[in-house]
C-alpha cells in the first residue's frame, strides 16, 4: 500500500424528503444568496425545485436561478453562470440535479473566485479555491455528491476533460433516494453502469497489497450486480435504490481508491464518445470497459481473475488464469447488456469511420502529446486497436 492522504468533509443527509432541509445547510455553511443550478424540465415539473426554494426562503437565503444544463456539460453555461454569479453578488452554488449538473455548478463554483480562464483547471491546473458548493442528487451515478472531480465538455474542439481540487468537494450533500425512482431505466442504468466503473478504475491497480481496498470495491460491486437488475425489475424499490445511491457515492469519494494507483483509461477512452456522439456516459463506458479490459488483461492476468472469481463467481483455472480472467470480463459485458446497456459501437451509434478522429483528439488533443497512461500505457495505434474491439 501506498503513502496517502485522504479529505472528505461532505455532510450526507440521506433520506426521504430531506431535500426539505437545503436551505438550513446552505445556512450553515455560510450561504447567503445561492444559485440554482440544474438541468431540463424534470426538477421543475416534479416540484422539486418549488420545494427547495421554499426551504431556501424559509432561511431568509436569496437566489438566482440557471438552468440548463445538458448532459456531458458544457462550456458555455459555465461561462454564462460565472458571469452571473459575480454580476448578482452570488457566495454559494447548490446543484439540483446530476452528476452533469453537480460537475457544471463545480466549474463555476472554480470560475468565481479564479482572475483566469476556468478551462485552465480543465488543462491540469489544481482547483486551490472556490465557491462553496451543495447538491440535491436526482441520479446515482456520477459520484460527485462526495467527490473533488468535475468534467466538463470545452465547446471549441468538443474537448471533455476533468479537473480535480478539495476546494470543489460538496459541502454537503442531501440523497434522497426516492427523487431517482422516476428515471427511465435506461438512465438508471446509465448510472449503474458509471458506478461500477468508477470500482473498476479503482481496482485496475499496479500498487501491491491492497487487500483493504480490494475487499471495498468487490463488496459494492456485488451490491451492484445484487441491486442493479432488482430495480430495473422495479423502479419503485426504494431499498434497492437507496444501496444503489450509497454504493455511488462511495465508489467515488476516493475512499476505495486510497493509497493505490488507479486506471482511468476507460474514462478517458469514452470520453471522447460521448463528446463526439453526446450518449449517455454510462452507455459510453458500457462500450468502452469490457474492450479496455481485455486489451490490458495480459498486464496482470491475476488481477482480472481475482475479480472473475470474488465478483463475477468464476471458478479458478490455475493452469489457465487467463481463461479465468477473460471469463470475469465477459460475465460483466453480458451483466451491463441484462440491464439494457449497448455493449458495441453499432448499438451506441458510433462509427468506423470516426475511430481516426476519436484517436487524435483523445492522444493529441488540447495539449496532450500523443499517449495516455493508467494501468497501462496507450499510444495512437493502441487507441484505435480497443477502439475497433468496440465494433
Amino acid at each position: 500500500m501506498e503513502n496517502f492522504a485522504f479529505y472528505s468533509p461532505t455532510q450526507f443527509v440521506f433520506g426521504k424528503d430531506t431535500e426539505s432541509e437545503a436551505g438550513k445547510l446552505v445556512k450553515r455553511f455560510g450561504g447567503s444568496k445561492v444559485l440554482l443550478h440544474f438541468g431540463g424540465g424534470s426538477v421543475v415539473k416534479s416540484g422539486l425545485l418549488d420545494r427547495v426554494k421554499k426551504s431556501l426562503d424559509a432561511e431568509g437565503i436569496s437566489y438566482v436561478e440557471l438552468g440548463g444544463v445538458m448532459p456531458n456539460p458544457r462550456s458555455g453555461l459555465v461561462y454564462e453562470g460565472i458571469d452571473l454569479c459575480k454580476k448578482e453578488g452570488v457566495d454559494f452554488v447548490l446543484a439540483v440535479g446530476g452528476g452533469s449538473t453537480i460537475d457544471s455548478a463545480k466549474a463555476i463554483a472554480a470560475g468565481v473566485v479564479y482572475d483566469g480562464d476556468f478551462w485552465d483547471f480543465y488543462r491540469g491546473k489544481r482547483i486551490e479555491e472556490a465557491l462553496p458548493v451543495g447538491t440535491i442528487l436526482t441520479i446515482a451515478a456520477a459520484g460527485s455528491e462526495g467527490s473533488p472531480d468535475s468534467v466538463i465538455t470545452y465547446e471549441d474542439g468538443m474537448y471533455k476533460r476533468g479537473a480535480s481540487g478539495d476546494a470543489i468537494r460538496p459541502k454537503f450533500s442531501i440523497l434522497n433516494p426516492a427523487l431517482t425512482q422516476t428515471l427511465p431505466p435506461y438512465q438508471t442504468a446509465a448510472g449503474i453502469t458509471d458506478i461500477m466503473a468508477h470500482l473498476y478504475e479503482r481496482y485496475l491497480t499496479n500498487s501491491k497489497d491492497v487487500e483493504v481496498t480490494d475487499r471495498m470495491i468487490e463488496a459494492l460491486l456485488l451490491t451492484m450486480v445484487h441491486e442493479g437488475p432488482r430495480v430495473i425489475e422495479n423502479p419503485n424499490n426504494y431499498e434497492a435504490r437507496a444501496n444503489i445511491m450509497w454504493a455511488g457515492t462511495m465508489a467515488h469519494n476516493n475512499c476505495c481508491g486510497v493509497g493505490r494507483s488507479q486506471d482511468w483509461l476507460s474514462h478517458t477512452i469514452e470520453h471522447e464518445l460521448s463528446a463526439l456522439y453526446d450518449c449517455a456516459h454510462g452507455a459510453g463506458l458500457a462500450v468502452t470497459m469490457p474492450a479496455v479490459f481485455k486489451y490490458e488483461l495480459s498486464h496482470d492476468v491475476m488481477r482480472f481473475a481475482k475479480v472473475a472469481v470474488r465478483v463475477w463467481g468464476c471458478q479458478m483455472d490455475f493452469d489457465h488464469p487467463e481463461r479465468t480472467a477473460l471469463e470475469g470480463i465477459n460475465a460483466f459485458k453480458n451483466f451491463l447488456s441484462s440491464i439494457g446497456m449497448p455493449v458495441t459501437f453499432g448499438e451506441l451509434g458510433a462509427k468506423e469511420e470516426d475511430i481516426p478522429k476519436l484517436v487524435d483528439v483523445l492522444c493529441n488533443g488540447d495539449g496532450r502529446t500523443g499517449s495516455i497512461s493508467g494501468f497501462i500505457t496507450l499510444n495512437e495505434e493502441e487507441c484505435a486497436k480497443i477502439y475497433k474491439m468496440m465494433m
